[in-house]
């Protein structure tokens, strides 16, 4: 998602013509490879020797998960196999089947968010002043407030752990269709802009409240499963916000 973010930003700064378009491509590629290669040496060199990925990684080790030896050797950690004892997991169904409320609420989370931005944003944001910068506004509004979003629930009294309230939550942004819609059509560019931060403010707010949530009360090699199961939720979610973004075109023509 982030690199997506790219895309109307190169576009909006380069002519529209095919020599701009090649441009625009190049660049947004080029700046988007050099994140990715940031992001892999950051996770292979950087990531393990952080105190905290240290102090889980033994604990899970401790708990009977082989699955963080490899991660563990890599940041210079020896599990001492003699005391590693071993414990019996569950396995992937009955993780999927006991928190398949959660997986659900991050695909549609993922999903809705997906389906308005960025093709939304960028394209059909109705009246306004602000030229090729309005998209960058709006996209820069949404990344901030997901941000904000993501460090809320550190506050304990807005913690969300309600395995209800956290579905009827991610439910009710379903509101954000109709809510963008008419706002486009009728709003102004500060409706828009409002609208657009709770998007992100949502997102991220209700991503950590599941992702803290789910996998409390499981041990170290259950909740590394639960995790992986719960990120290919969030994966699906987003491939079918990208393929229903195309939604906005809708009476326009196509």
């Amino acid at each position: 998602m982030g690199s997506a973010n790219l895309s109307p930003s190169s576009s909006g700064h380069i002519e529209n013509s095919q020599e701009g378009l090649r441009k625009g491509a190049i660049l947004f590629f080029s700046i988007s490879t050099f994140f990715v290669l940031l992001c892999v040496v950051l996770y292979g060199f950087v990531y393990p020797k952080l105190p905290i990925v240290k102090y889980y990684r033994s604990k899970a080790a401790s708990e009977g998960s082989k699955t963080v030896s490899s991660d563990l050797a890599a940041a210079g950690i020896r599990s001492e196999t003699e005391e590693s004892r071993q414990f019996e997991r569950k396995e992937n169904k009955e993780l999927l089947r006991e928190n398949i409320d959660y997986a659900l609420n991050l695909f549609v989370i993922y999903g809705l968010t997906l389906s308005i931005f960025l093709g939304f944003l960028s394209e059909d944001t109705g009246k306004h002043s602000l030229g090729t910068w309005y998209a960058l506004v709006l996209i820069t509004m949404y990344n901030v407030w997901d941000l904000i979003g993501r460090y809320i629930p550190l506050i304990k009294i807005l913690n969300l752990e309600s395995r209800k309230l956290i579905t009827t939550a991610s439910i009710s942004r379903f509101l954000f269709i109709p809510a963008f819609y008419f706002t486009a059509k009728y709003g102004t560019q500060g409706w828009m802009i409002m609208l657009t931060s709770f998007l992100g403010l949502s997102n991220g707010y209700l991503t950590v409240c599941v992702l803290t949530s789910a996998p409390k009360g499981y041990k170290g090699p259950e909740q590394n499963a639960l995790g992986n199961i719960l990120v290919l939720f969030i994966l699906g979610g987003i491939f079918a916000g990208v393929t229903l973004d195309w939604l906005w075109l809708i009476g326009k023509g196509w």
